[in-house]
């Protein structure tokens, strides 16, 4: 029987909740689809770095190392510890000593999601590119404090960076619909944005089968709301990509419903997934996160890891589960705690 090592960070917040639920689910479907799954859990969040004075060990990125891959529950704490130290000793780390190059978000609406348009269809792969742009952490501050204060952030745009990102949405575009969208604000950035469109088109050579065209990020914010249908694949900088997905997850009904693969289609390294709507403090300890964006990311981890088939009974399940609508999450406007989803879930694996 084959057996994978993952690396459990349930983080802070809901986090430790939700990681619960999906880890049943998982469990449920490698029993049934004959494999197995060996969990190591850290417990890396705001209250290690209160406690030892950082996000993770010293050696903690060579101990992921070893691993398949890497389930994240949720970073951040905000009145506890700052977001830029949360997010920067962290997940930012993982992503980049990985060079986890790609953040594919799937965006559509379960069966029986009401989600806020009147998207019958919706249905778009967002790629981010995932490990420099406008979050490559360039920049500094001089003067603190003073009112000559000056601070500088420098995006950094790499032909290798922009080059692969793009062609792993060239490819994805091949497998769905053949049509991919690329993002820039090149109109106002001239020398960054220019240059991704100008990527853009130089592998869009390499694939005469993908319609590609080109969008503002103010103009396909617009069409994610006005035309989704328009959409399929779509290819953006981090900060782009970042602000996209919101408004995808939104639309397909809410943050929790959001799923997130962070990935190195080179392999040789473990890849991450994770939820991404935070850790949501607010609801923290109450049991009524709702779980599926972590059931979701499960199933992305597995699909990554060769296991196709028990990848998509979880998402089959998800939706028999969203279609019946027996239960509800509260931010669906129902009560079902966060177990009670999951194992609702797991006991309807086909």
């Amino acid at each position: 029987m084959k057996t994978y090592k993952i690396a459990v960070i349930p983080g802070d917040g809901i986090g430790t909740e939700v990681i619960e639920a999906g880890w049943m689910v998982l469990e449920a479907a490698a029993e049934r689809y004959g494999f197995s799954l060996a969990a190591t859990t850290f417990p890396w969040s705001c209250d290690y770095y209160l406690e030892h004075g950082r996000m993770m060990p010293e050696d903690g990125i060579e101990t992921l190392r070893r691993f398949d891959s890497i389930l994240l529950g949720a970073v951040g704490w905000p009145q506890r510890v700052p977001d830029s130290v949360s997010l920067h000793g962290l997940l930012l780390p993982i992503r980049k000593a990985f060079d986890l190059y790609v953040n594919a978000r799937p965006h559509r609406l379960l069966d029986g999601v009401v989600g806020p348009l009147r998207a019958e269809n919706f249905d778009i792969l967002c790629i981010r590119e995932n490990t420099e742009g406008e979050y490559s952490g360039a920049g500094g501050r001089i003067h603190v404090g003073t009112p000559d204060e000056v601070a500088v952030e420098t995006s950094v745009f790499t032909r290798k960076g922009v080059e692969r990102v793009l062609r792993y949405g060239f490819e994805q575009a091949r497998r769905r619909k053949g049509k991919l969208a690329s993002v820039t604000k090149s109109n106002a950035q001239k020398h960054s944005m220019v240059f991704w469109d100008e990527v853009t088109d130089l592998v869009a050579a390499d694939y005469p089968d993908v319609a590609v065209t080109h969008y503002h990020i103010d103009a396909i914010a617009a069409r994610f709301v006005m035309q989704p249908d328009s959409l399929d694949v779509v290819v953006a900088s981090n900060l782009f990509g970042d602000i996209l997905t919101d408004i995808g997850a939104a639309i397909q009904g809410g943050l929790g419903f959001a799923p997130s693969a962070n990935i190195n289609p080179s392999g040789g390294v473990p890849s991450m997934f994770e939820p991404v709507h935070g850790s949501a403090p607010d609801i923290a300890g109450r049991g009524s996160a709702n779980p599926l964006a972590t059931i979701w990311s499960g199933a992305l981890m597995l699909d990554h890891l060769g296991e196709e088939a028990a990848a998509t009974s979880i998402v089959d399940a998800m939706s028999r589960f969203t279609r019946n609508g027996a239960m509800r999450s509260p931010d669906q406007g129902g009560t079902a705690g966060t177990i009670d989803i999951a194992r609702a879930i797991a006991s309807d694996l086909s």
